[in-house]
């Protein structure tokens, strides 16, 4: 392979791993430009805290991708565990009202609470995927069905309000203008960015997602680290319907509903092959940003709720071909 050759692969796969942040700056000036009142702290600071928990909702999503599956269960993890914070420790409506002394123990309590919530419903999926061998998109998309019922006969269709104190708290402070829940989802997106490049976990589930049978043959357990992949899913989805809980100050039935799709269109914009193997975890986090600056520009211009639904059809649409059309870029340059 010749320099000039080398040179050009080295350029287009900057490109292609970099592109959805040129395409969130090119969004954000034109925005900025042609929208009256977009160009304010107040605005960007608004889009990164609606990216709070599709954004930590994604991460989970990615993990599974990259490792080569698909998990469409975790908008209903997140609905369950947002339920249960709110019926605990809530106040008002179907909350019971439990507290702890001190108070703030409600806060790790409730956090943990929703962790295993999460990470047991990742537990099941992954049993039924890697044990049993059914396909994922058919176990998660079940999953994502009954769920979402569990949601609906725990609450019976009312909703919990009031929630503690001290998790009002963290929903309502901010740092540097950005409300402190925004910080815990980029916290979220750093650790997970050092676990899948920096760790064994990290690197193996990626070969997995490239490469299972040899990876496998490798002498890297598979199954186990699939699993454990399910089980992080949903742990970080369950950590998604504790934030968006405290957010909200409560919990309804539909909480959360349609965040899938917003997801997964912030996946596979961010970088994240749906082949598996390929993706990281800063890309999809510029995708998430990109989608919540779109959200944020139509309520600016006052398009009707039903524009917002198309534009986020055609987006994922565009997701799905941008993937293909890069795959296709890569091995024009291998």
């Amino acid at each position: 392979m010749t320099m000039t050759s080398l040179s050009q692969r080295s350029i287009a796969n900057f490109v292609l791993d970099h592109l959805v942040w040129f395409m969130l700056v090119a969004v954000l000036i034109a925005f900025s430009i042609f929208i009256p009142k977009f160009a304010q702290i107040g605005i960007y600071a608004n889009i990164i805290e609606q990216s709070t928990f599709v954004g930590v909702m994604a991460v989970g999503l990615a993990i599974i991708i990259i490792s080569g599956h698909m998990d469409l269960s975790v908008e209903s993890v997140a609905a369950l565990s947002a339920m249960v914070t709110g019926i605990l420790f809530c106040s008002h409506g179907i909350g019971l009202g439990f507290s702890t002394k001190p108070e703030w123990l409600v806060v790790p309590i409730s956090l943990l609470l929703s962790l295993l919530v999460g990470g047991a419903l990742g537990l099941l999926n992954g049993f039924f995927t890697v044990r049993l061998k059914m396909n994922a998109f058919i176990v998660t998309l079940a999953s994502y069905i009954w769920v979402r019922g569990l949601v609906v006969a725990l609450s019976g269709g009312r909703s919990a309000q009031d929630l503690s104190p001290s998790l009002r708290w963290l929903g309502i402070e901010t740092i540097l203008h950005v409300p402190l829940i925004a910080w815990i989802a980029i916290l979220v997106f750093a650790l997970f960015t050092f676990i899948l490049v920096m760790t064994p976990f990290g690197r193996h589930i990626t070969m997995i997602g490239g490469n299972p049978i040899a990876t496998f043959r490798a002498g890297i357990k598979v199954d186990r680290l699939l699993i454990w992949a399910f089980v992080i899913a949903g742990a970080i989805a369950g950590l998604a319907g504790w934030l968006l809980a405290i957010r909200t100050s409560g919990a309804t039935a539909n909480l959360g509903t349609g965040m899938l799709f917003n997801a997964f269109a912030a996946v596979v914009i961010g970088g994240v092959s749906l082949k598996g193997g390929v993706g990281k975890l800063p890309g999809v986090y510029a995708g998430v940003l990109l989608l919540s600056s779109i959200h944020t520009a139509i309520n600016l211009m006052g398009l009707p709720a039903h524009y917002t639904q198309v534009i986020l059809g055609l987006l994922v649409l565009a997701a799905v071909l941008l993937d293909t059309v890069k795959h296709s870029i890569r091995q024009r340059f291998t």
